[in-house]
């Protein structure tokens, strides 16, 4: 029998379901954006860190909103983040939480990307843009390694971006943090038919949202949509993922970590039997994600100081 999902992470689906919004996958864009943008009145503030600063980095197709978190004292490294969102929601408000919260743990510098959306923006733009505010970081943030991070599409990003990061000869990468990301296009996983009615993330949300990024069948089998169909995993950043039992991407994360294993690269995982998708961006609600933020910047401490 699978681990009961933590009582607090029940609380909150019921909190969603009795919210009277429809679920993802029968509104419109706008609804889905007006839905997420609601997540700091449930999170509240995140800590306060050394400084704040919203900036823009040049992109391919015009500037890219960032925000900035700096600690007190020197930063140790630097983290790019992308953020989750099915590339269709998500705002540098609702993942300033997660940023400051992971700014004041691990010590490092924290670049929140608000890279383009879809439907807007297909495939590839929001990854152009993330590659963009990478390199970007790689010149101008200097304390420290680079790492790169995301939770669920921004998981995604992050993985092509590392892949990019070796294949076109850096920024050199100190680690990726995959926080159930998305790997594949693949809907007939276990994992999508144990939990693709959940409400936090259903199967028919995920269709939605590679329908609005990749509406093409052929695009979605690209490696840079789809990493773990990438041929070559090898000499990649070490890795350092979280998983979720009660999550539909939970065999698509497990396939990409046994992939990055047989490449030879260094993998940690964690899976929390007890939680559902993205659990870990529910910084000041969920128990489990402070503790989660707390643990990964233990890793990013010890890859730093290893360095």
């Amino acid at each position: 029998m699978p681990t009961p999902l933590d009582p607090k992470t029940q609380s909150l689906i019921e909190l969603f379901t009795s919210s009277g919004a429809p679920p993802l996958a029968q509104g419109t864009v706008e609804q889905g954006r007006e839905q997420a943008a609601g997540l700091p009145l449930l999170l509240g503030d995140g800590p306060q860190v050394g400084e704040v600063n919203d900036v823009e980095i040049p992109g391919p197709d015009g500037p890219i909103p960032a925000r900035i978190f700096r600690p007190e004292g020197t930063p140790i490294g630097t983290i790019v983040y992308l953020h989750g969102g099915g590339w269709v929601v998500g705002t540098l408000e609702a993942f300033d939480p997660l940023a400051r919260l992971l700014t004041k743990e691990s010590g490092c510098t924290v670049v929140l990307v608000d890279y383009r959306l879809a439907p807007e923006h297909r495939f590839p733009a929001a990854l152009e843009d993330s590659w963009a505010a990478l390199e970007w970081a790689a010149a101008n943030e200097t304390n420290g390694p680079l790492i790169v991070g995301g939770d669920s599409a921004g998981g995604n990003l992050a993985a092509v971006c590392a892949i990019r990061a070796r294949d076109r000869g850096g920024p050199k990468l100190a680690l990726q943090l995959l926080f159930h990301p998305v790997t594949d296009h693949d809907f007939e996983t276990g994992s999508y038919q144990e939990h693709g009615e959940n409400p936090l993330l259903s199967s028919e949300d995920m269709k939605w949202f590679w329908g609005h990024y990749v509406p093409s069948a052929e695009d979605r089998a690209h490696p840079e949509a789809s990493p773990l169909r990438t041929d070559d995993l090898s000499n990649l950043a070490p890795a350092f993922v979280i998983l979720a039992e009660h999550d539909v991407l939970r065999d698509e994360g497990k396939a990409y970590v046994e992939r990055l294993k047989e490449a030879g690269v260094p993998v940690t995982v964690r899976h929390h039997e007890d939680q559902a998708h993205d659990f870990v961006i529910m910084v000041n609600f969920l128990p489990a994600a402070d503790a989660a933020v707390s643990d990964v910047a233990g890793v990013i401490r010890e890859v730093v100081a290893a360095q």
